[in-house]
């Protein structure tokens, strides 16, 4: 790491110290261990050793994981059927669906057959609805790490002129309501965005989120701008952001590394997601805790 950089790796670290004694707690007052499914269809490599990693760190906290893989064949109506099986099993706990789905499944309509109560992606068009409404049920894990970033290295929003590019339904426009709750003034851009420079040079803080390679050149960033790549670009030269981290880091006056800058901190909202859900879902068996996963709002969300 470098000066300048914002350590993701440290923070995840950190992150996880607290949640393996949440978890501990968690078990201890409950007699429940927190579970999170992963539903991953066909077999992409980098996605299989995404699931890998994801899998190991849930189990250095104390969390359990279950893969349920299926044919990248597999149809709407049975993925909704599976999904329906894992909505009602009572040990699982929080669900996610690993990317990239298959061409023919509609990412939203996949994403809408999972329990809201159990969508610890927060990618659910209920949650989401919750987000731009403002009170928060389960917060999209990329998004929720890059404000978690942001705050525990003190940058302050209120104010700031924040430029996102990109639009995605996972960083790109869950960012804009978390952004505007800290008072910031944001712009969105993508790469359809005429002259994507003349927005991004005005940026006091500037998240890059469009899944293009070194998009983000160094003649694009304001001088003592703070700089989040979230990219995650496989090229011939290894993994690269979405801004050309050479050029923009003598500009930056604080910027994230690509790797180990957001990527490390987004697993851990994960595993922070599962843990709220399995609170909840506790409680609304009457079994109470006193575990409130730092850095979540405490409610009771659906479940009634």
């Amino acid at each position: 790491m470098r000066e300048k950089d914002l350590n993701g790796k440290e923070l995840a670290k950190k992150i996880r110290n607290q949640l393996t004694s949440e978890i501990t707690k968690f078990k201890e007052e409950t007699q429940i261990t927190p579970k999170l499914g992963i539903v991953y269809m066909g077999e992409d490599l980098s996605a299989a050793a995404y699931i890998r990693s994801k899998r190991k760190r849930c189990k250095k906290v104390g969390m359990e994981t279950e893969l349920f893989h299926f044919s990248a064949t597999i149809s709407l109506k049975n993925l909704r059927k599976e999904l329906k099986i894992l909505n009602e099993e009572e040990s699982i706990h929080g669900i996610i669906l690993e990317l990239p789905l298959p061409p023919h499944i509609p990412f939203i309509e996949a994403v809408a057959s999972v329990d809201p109560n159990k969508d610890v992606d927060g990618l659910h068009p209920a949650n989401l609805g919750w987000l731009f409404a403002g009170n928060p049920f389960f917060i999209p894990n990329t998004p929720w790490a890059v404000m978690t970033l942001l705050k525990e290295y003190k940058i302050p929003l209120r104010g700031k002129e924040v430029v996102i590019v990109g639009r995605s339904l996972s960083v790109g426009k869950p960012l804009i309501p978390l952004m505007l709750a800290e008072n910031a003034t944001v712009t969105t851009c993508h790469t359809k965005t005429k002259d994507l420079k003349f927005h991004t040079s005005n940026a006091d803080i500037l998240v890059a989120s469009a899944g293009r390679a070194k998009l983000i050149t160094g003649d694009m960033i304001k001088e003592g701008a703070v700089v989040v790549d979230v990219g995650i670009n496989v090229t011939d030269d290894g993994i690269v952001g979405d801004v050309d981290y050479e050029q923009a880091y003598p500009r930056a006056s604080r910027i994230t590394p690509v790797p180990g800058g957001v990527g490390p901190i987004t697993v851990s909202m994960i595993i922070r997601n599962t843990l709220v859900a399995s609170v909840i879902q506790a409680e609304a068996k009457g079994l109470n805790s006193k575990v409130v996963p730092i850095g979540h709002a405490h409610h009771s969300g659906y479940l009634k």
